[in-house]
């Protein structure tokens, strides 16, 4: 294992450059690191699935602007934007229950007294998701796959990829995550296994689990805590590229 953890290691040091991130190279951290807000950056890595290019075209579309705006200005703003499964409908909901909950809290507040008590991002999450939906109780197919549930079982929960994405740019501090929290511990990210990660790492003997969700993704970061057990999420940007360019 010593010889991919140096390969990682190098990687991570490479991959660590405001390069990364272009239109040649698309990634939701494109734009979200262009505002270094929690909520905008929180709506770019909701909507990070499908073609990468697309994902930015889209999020470019966005005026994030509206948050500060009333409820009524959002509808018209938003009313002829629509990607994938959401539809106009599902991406004003996300802005009026966000824009809410910025008059409310800050997510980093409402994440940590989740995670607080047993130091477990999971409960964070569980505790956003709950709120959120207190917060603006609508329901859709594609709303529901934006904010997704908090499930009753945790071995047979999905990876949660967009949320472990967002929280890895919200708690890391380099020169592609952005630092923007303080009070949750890096150490206790959870690797945002999406697949081009998930096939890489088992073809790198990092993962046993041939299952695709959370069970998976704890397994990885357990295994990447050997390799940097203060930071193990610092691998997920390297190993992403790797799956993605195929170069392994």
């Amino acid at each position: 294992m010593s010889s991919i953890k140096d390969i990682l290691d190098r990687e991570v040091e490479f991959r660590n450059s405001n390069s990364e991130l272009s239109y040649d190279k698309p990634d939701p951290l494109l734009v979200a690191s262009r505002y270094r807000d929690e909520t905008i950056s929180l709506i770019c890595a909701l909507f990070a699935y499908g073609n990468a290019k697309q994902i930015v075209k889209f999020l470019d579309s966005l005026d994030f602007s509206l948050l500060e705006r009333s409820e009524e200005e959002i509808r018209e703003g938003l009313s002829n934007h629509y990607y994938r499964f959401q539809k106009s409908d599902d991406v004003i909901a996300l802005f009026i229950a966000l824009k809410r909950l910025r008059e409310i809290d800050t997510i980093e507040n409402i994440f940590y007294n989740g995670y607080r008590d047993k130091r477990d991002i999971l409960d964070g999450l569980w505790n956003f998701i709950k709120t959120i939906k207190e917060i603006y109780p609508y329901e859709s197919r594609g709303y529901n796959f934006l904010i997704g549930s908090i499930p009753k079982n945790i071995n047979r929960a999905g990876t949660y990829k967009r949320y472990m994405m967002f929280l890895r740019w919200m708690v890391r501090d380099d020169i592609l995550d952005m630092g923007l929290w303080k009070k949750i511990d890096k150490k206790d990210l959870i690797m945002p296994l999406d697949t081009h990660t998930f096939n890489l790492s088992l073809k790198l003997g990092l993962l046993k689990r041939k299952t695709y969700d959370m069970r998976a993704s704890l397994e990885l970061t357990k295994k990447l805590k050997e390799f940097d057990e203060l930071d193990p999420i610092k691998y997920d940007f390297s190993l992403y590229r790797l799956g993605q360019e195929r170069k392994i």
